[in-house]
C-alpha cells in the first residue's frame, strides 16, 4: 500500500497519464521537484493509513522514513492526506459492512482491539519486556542479514529472464503450500474451551478455531494460524481470553515457519510486503515467551504477543516513533504506551549493533544513491573541492549553439555551471546555473543570433513559465529530438533567461560532512563549489548525490577508510 500510494502521488505529479486520458491543467502545478517530493511523501503517508488504518502513524512514517527534508508545510499536507484516507475509509467500510464486499467490511478502525484490564506492572514485568526487546534486536538482525542473502541471490536468478521469475514464485508457492497445510498435520486436537462465546469450531473461512481434521468439539491450533487470513491470526495471537489456547510447540513450529517463508518471500514476483509477515512472527515469539515467563510475569499472553510485534518490527525496520503510534492505533491499547516504546528502543539499538534496517539495506542492494542523515566520520577530513572530479564543462553566459549541442551529446549531465566573460563583464564570474532540460527547451525554439550578444529580453517575450516545467518520466526532450542545420550550429544563444542565477554554492574548503549535511536537508540536486582565494577560476566543480557516495569517495581516498 505504500509503494501503491507512492506510485500514485508519482503519476499525478507528473501530470497524469495522456494515454488512460487522466490528465487535468491543475496538476502542471505539481511539475517541479519539490511539489513533486511532497506529493509522493503524502501517497506513501496515505498508504500507511489505509493499509494499518492509522492516521496519524501515516504521518510519522512518512516523516521517519519518507521524508529526508521535513517543513511545517509538509507537515499539515500528510496530515490532510491521511485524514481524507481515515474518512473514505470509514465510508467504505460502513457501505460493506452488510458482507457484500466481502472481508472488507469487517470490524473498524481499530484492527485488533486487545485492551488490557492491566492498569500497572512490576519490575519482573520490566525484566520481561528488556528480554522481549532483546531477542526482538537479535532476531531481527539476523532476519535482515538473511534477507539481504537471500535477495542478491534472487537477482542472480530474476536477471536469467521472465521464465525463472515464475518458475522461482512457483517454487515459493508450492513451497508456501506444503508448509501451511502439512505443518497442522503434526499438531494435537485441542478440546474447545467450554467458557468462550465463539464458535468452536469455527465454520467459514476466518475465525478463532478451525477444525482441520479433527473430532467434533475440537480444533487444531495450528491450522488456526496457518489456515486462516492474516488479519484473524495476528488477532488470535493477541488475544487475551484463553491463556492456553495455543500450544509452546505450535507457537514455535509457527514462529520458525513465519519466519523462514516471510524471508524465502521477499523478493520474488507477487507483491509482498515485510509488515505482515513480522508481524506474525513476532507476535508468535512473544506470545512463546509470555507462556513460558507464565510465573514469572503478571502480564497478559496476549500483551507479549502485542509487545513481541513490536520488538520485531523495531529490530528489523528500526523505526520506533512511526511504529509504536501504528501499534497504539491497530491495537486500541494505550495502557501499553510505556512498554512498547521501551521495547522499539531496546530492539533498534540491539540490532543497530549488527547492522542497518532492512530498508536500508534494500536500497543499498539496488544500488540506489541514497544519503543518510549525517556524513560517514571520514568525510570530516575531507573538503568539498577533494572530491570535484572529472572534467568541468562551463558554459559561457553567450554560448555557440555547437558546443551546447556537444556537450549534451557527450556527457549525461543534468546541471552546467554558466560564467560571465568579457566583454560582457570586466572578470570572468559565475553567472549561476542552467539544467539540461531548459537547454533543450531553449535549443528547440531555436532563438538564436548570428553574432555574439545579449538577447535575454527577447526571449523572455517567447516562453512561457510551464515550457519549463519538469516532465513526467520518459515525456521530456531528448537530444535526438533536436534538429538543427550546419548554419544554427555556429550561431549563439544567450543563456541568461533560463540559468538559476542564485544556486547554492560552498566555499571548496568546506567539510565535506557539512557539505553533506546541507545537500540532503536542502533536497539539492546540484551544489555548486566555487574558490575561497581570488584568483582561480570562478567554478571548481559541481558536487551531486553520486559524489558523496562512500564508493566515489573511498575510490578517490581509499587511505582514509579506518579515519575516525
Amino acid at each position: 500500500m505504500v509503494h501503491t500510494g507512492a506510485c500514485i502521488a508519482n503519476l499525478l505529479g507528473q501530470g497524469g497519464s495522456r494515454k488512460y486520458r487522466l490528465t487535468w491543467k491543475w496538476l502542471r502545478f505539481f511539475k517541479n521537484d519539490r511539489d513533486r517530493r511532497d506529493l509522493i511523501t503524502c501517497g506513501a503517508a496515505a498508504g500507511v493509513a489505509a493499509a494499518f488504518r492509522a492516521p496519524v502513524g501515516g504521518v510519522l512514517f512518512a516523516l521517519e522514513e519518507a521524508a529526508s527534508w521535513w517543513r511545517s508545510a509538509l507537515l499539515w499536507r500528510t496530515f490532510f492526506t491521511t485524514a481524507v484516507v481515515a474518512v473514505v475509509l470509514r465510508s467504505f467500510i460502513s457501505f460493506c459492512r452488510n458482507g457484500n464486499c466481502g472481508l472488507f467490511g469487517q470490524g473498524g478502525l481499530i484492527m485488533f482491539d486487545v485492551n488490557s484490564e492491566i492498569p500497572a506492572y512490576n519490575t519482573p514485568d520490566l525484566l520481561a519486556v528488556i528480554l522481549i526487546g532483546v531477542l526482538g534486536g537479535l532476531l531481527g538482525a539476523l532476519y535482515n542479514y538473511l534477507v539481504d542473502k537471500v535477495l542478491r541471490t534472487y537477482s542472480f536468478i530474476n536477471e536469467r529472464g521472465p521464465a525463472f521469475k515464475i518458475l522461482l514464485v512457483i517454487a515459493i508457492s508450492l513451497l508456501t503450500s506444503c508448509c501451511a497445510y502439512g505443518l497442522p498435520w503434526i499438531a494435537q486436537c485441542t478440546p474447545c474451551p467450554t467458557d468462550s462465546d465463539k464458535e468452536c469450531p469455527t465454520i467459514g473461512r476466518s475465525g478463532n478455531y478451525k477444525n482441520f481434521q479433527c473430532q467434533p468439539g475440537h480444533y487444531n491450533d495450528l491450522a488456526s494460524l496457518f489456515l486462516n487470513t492474516n488479519d484473524d491470526a495476528i488477532r488470535n495471537l493477541f488475544s487475551s481470553g484463553n491463556k492456553n489456547e495455543f500450544h509452546i510447540t505450535t507457537l514455535f513450529i509457527f514462529f520458525t515457519g513465519i519466519y523462514f517463508l516471510g524471508i524465502i518471500t521477499y523478493g520474488i514476483a507477487v507483491p509482498s510486503g515485510l509488515f505482515i509477515p513480522v508481524i506474525l512472527a513476532g507476535a508468535s515469539y512473544g506470545r512463546l515467551v509470555g507462556r513460558l515467563m507464565g510465573s514469572f510475569s503478571s502480564l497478559d499472553v496476549g500483551l507479549f504477543a502485542l509487545l513481541g510485534a513490536a520488538s520485531f518490527l523495531g529490530g528489523t525496520m528500526r523505526m520506533t516513533v512511526s511504529l509504536c503510534v501504528i501499534l497504539l492505533e491497530l491495537t486500541n491499547d494505550l495502557l501499553m504506551l510505556p512498554l512498547v516504546m521501551l521495547v522499539l528502543l531496546i530492539s533498534k539499538t540491539v540490532a543497530d549493533c549488527f547492522n542497518k534496517g532492512v530498508y536500508d539495506q534494500i536500497v543499498k542492494l539496488k544500488g540506489l544513491p541514497y544519503l543518510e542523515a549525517h556524513g560517514e566520520p571520514y568525510m570530516r577530513h575531507l573538503s568539498a573541492g577533494d572530491v570535484c572530479s572529472g572534467p568541468l564543462i562551463v558554459f559561457s553566459s553567450v554560448e555557440k549553439v555547437g558546443n551546447i549541442m556537444h556537450a549534451l551529446m557527450m556527457t549525461r549531465h543534468n546541471g552546467f555551471p554558466v560564467v560571465d566573460e568579457p566583454p560582457f563583464v570586466e572578470a570572468p564570474e559565475l553567472s549561476g546555473l542552467v539544467l539540461r532540460s531548459h537547454l533543450l527547451v531553449l535549443l528547440q525554439r531555436k532563438k538564436f543570433t548570428k553574432n555574439r550578444v545579449l538577447s535575454g529580453s527577447e526571449l523572455l517575450t517567447v516562453f512561457h513559465a510551464f515550457d519549463f516545467a519538469k516532465a513526467g518520466s520518459g515525456k521530456g526532450l531528448k537530444v535526438e529530438d533536436l534538429d538543427l542545420s550546419e548554419e544554427e550550429m555556429e550561431m549563439y544563444v544567450d543563456l541568461h533567461p533560463v540559468t538559476n542565477t542564485s544556486p547554492y554554492m560552498v566555499a571548496d574548503t568546506m567539510s565535506l560532512a557539512k557539505a553533506a549535511v546541507l545537500f540532503r536537508e536542502l533536497g539539492l540536486r546540484h551544489l555548486c563549489v566555487v574558490p575561497k582565494t581570488p584568483g582561480r577560476p570562478p567554478i571548481v566543480g559541481i558536487l551531486t548525490r553520486h559524489d558523496f557516495m562512500p564508493e566515489h569517495v573511498l575510490g578517490l581516498y581509499p587511505q582514509i577508510a579506518h579515519q575516525k
